[in-house]
């Protein structure tokens, strides 16, 4: 500070965070601190439960009600349809579909869902050998006899 001209002394601290007394306040202070937080988070918390118990609900409002889901389930299947397509045509994000419907990829193709599916052989057609490598079959591929395909086994 500037007073007429001449320089004032700094201003000396009572406390400095080096000395017992600098470390009393900040644990003061930090205290505090950690004392007004736990009381936002419970005021919080009683207020959610309290609009809860009046009938409302937080967050943002769902885009896909149960008939947007049915009527996109039921459009899926047809392959003259691209998802694009039909999230327009219900007014939804294909983002919303693939959020709402997680096998959209097995009704796209078709097929049954992957849960439904009874396992299938093609994971025992792998075989490892003696010598450590890695072989998918015995037969010739695309001209290529199998033992150009042996790799190392993946650990």
């Amino acid at each position: 500070m500037i007073t007429r001209g001449r320089q004032s002394p700094p201003p000396t601290r009572t406390w400095t965070p080096p000395t017992p007394g600098g470390r009393l306040v900040f644990h003061v202070f930090a205290a505090l601190a950690e004392f007004i937080r736990e009381l936002i988070v419970i005021g919080t918390k009683e207020g959610l439960a309290a609009a809860r118990a009046r009938g409302r609900v937080g967050g943002r409002p769902s885009v896909a009600t149960e008939e947007i889901v049915r009527a996109a389930r039921d459009l899926l299947p047809d392959p003259g349809r691209s998802i694009t397509s039909i999230a327009k045509l219900l007014g939804v994000s294909p983002g919303t579909l693939y959020n709402h419907i997680p096998d959209l990829r097995e009704l796209r193709a078709g097929s049954v869902p992957r849960q439904l599916e009874a396992p299938t052989e093609s994971a025992s057609s792998s075989k490892i050998n003696l010598s450590g490598t890695f072989r998918t079959s015995t037969t010739h591929t695309r001209g290529r006899p199998w033992s150009s395909q042996v790799r190392p086994a993946q650990s």
